[in-house]
């Protein structure tokens, strides 16, 4: 092509992958649309190559034949303004004929055998209810009950210290000794100490959190996560959300999820200095490649793109699980971490901005 453009080859690809045999539908079209019109594969082929596999190959097997067909989707060139792409019914191949049902054997001859009881002859017969054993409990030595945790409270309570952005704005009681040291030197004697103002920190947070379903195991953690950030941490401004499975239309101010706020509305506040970090097994939890879960993850960070850049996506499921499920696909859209300890210390870095020295999952 002479020109780079996304959305033709997406639609190319698209005719050109159904009439090969993929499974694809509208939904499937849309959601590659919205990645492109939200900058996601839209730089150069290679990369809208990427976003295609990621969301229309549900298995290793599609992702290799979609790989042997990418070429040809590549050179196809676009159809003229007055070419239909339903070709003359003359043209069709026509179905082949269905073959004749075989008729139907005759029942076996049941004659000999001994006829069965009637039901007045069988006894009501009813099981016994079965009880369970009776075991004590050592009220003086209970038993140890261990819960799963990717990462402890105090090492959350840590982390969530490096998440800020300090504005030299606080009062002006901060003893500036080596400009003390300049200014009498300069005058050749001791007048008075400088003083500088405090730095305060100014970082704002969206925490959005998935609930219930396949994150239920983890309210354990996604609890002490809101504990520590609201107890422990300096962050000046605070907002935490929570939805099932896709933040939609609209997010919930609490964790039984009873006070919906519109997408709009809990974006509000949000602009460039904002970190947001998303927490949600994406999918991975139960192997699921599913493009009704994908598209509107899609639209949703695109809307948070449009806002900030300071966005970062912790999973609770190891990377391992990722593959050929929806959070392959959207960990290429926005920077996903798993969540342990180096993960959440990478999340911290990437929503404050900084360029990570040892990437988790490169």
């Amino acid at each position: 092509m002479s020109e780079f453009n996304p959305e033709l080859i997406v639609e190319n690809a698209f005719k050109y992958l159904r009439k090969k045999g993929f499974n694809l539908g509208v939904n499937e079209y849309l959601a590659a649309l919205d990645a492109v019109r939200g900058e996601m594969g839209s730089q150069n082929i290679d990369e809208l190559k990427l976003v295609l596999k990621l969301l229309w190959c549900h298995s290793p097997e599609e992702q290799s034949y979609f790989a042997l067909l990418w070429e040809e989707i590549a050179t196809i060139a676009p159809p003229p303004p007055s070419q239909k792409s339903i070709p003359p019914k003359q043209n069709r191949e026509e179905t082949p004929p269905l073959p004749p049902k075989p008729p139907p054997e005759p029942p076996p001859d049941r004659s000999h055998e001994i006829p069965s009881p009637s039901p007045e002859d069988t006894p009501d017969l009813t099981p016994l209810p079965v009880k369970s054993p009776y075991i004590p409990v050592d009220l003086q030595n209970p038993p140890n009950l261990q819960t799963y945790s990717p990462i402890s409270r105090r090492k959350m309570a840590y982390t969530w210290r490096y998440l800020r952005r300090l504005i030299p704005d606080g009062p002006l009681d901060v003893l500036d000794v080596d400009a003390t040291v300049e200014q009498a030197a300069c005058q050749g004697f001791f007048l008075a100490p400088i003083y500088r103002r405090r730095e305060v920190n100014h970082a704002s947070l969206l925490l959005f959190i998935d609930r219930d379903g396949s994150m239920t195991p983890f309210h354990r953690f996604t609890r002490d996560l809101v504990e520590t950030v609201e107890q422990d941490s300096t962050i000046a401004q605070i907002q935490i959300y929570y939805f099932y499975n896709v933040p939609v239309v609209a997010v919930y101010q609490d964790a039984h999820l009873t006070k919906p706020v519109t997408i709009e509305e809990a974006l509000a506040s949000c602009d460039r200095d904002t970190s947001v970090l998303i927490v949600s097994d994406a999918g991975a939890a139960r192997g699921y490649h599913r493009m009704e879960r994908i598209r509107p993850t899609i639209q949703f960070l695109v809307q948070l793109k449009q806002r900030t850049n300071l966005i970062c996506w912790l999973n609770p499921m190891p990377k391992e699980r990722w593959e050929n499920t929806s959070a392959e696909a959207i960990a290429y859209l926005v920077s996903m971490q798993q969540m342990d300890q180096d993960g959440f210390s990478n999340a911290i870095e990437i929503v404050r901005g900084q360029v990570l020295s040892h990437p988790q999952n490169e």
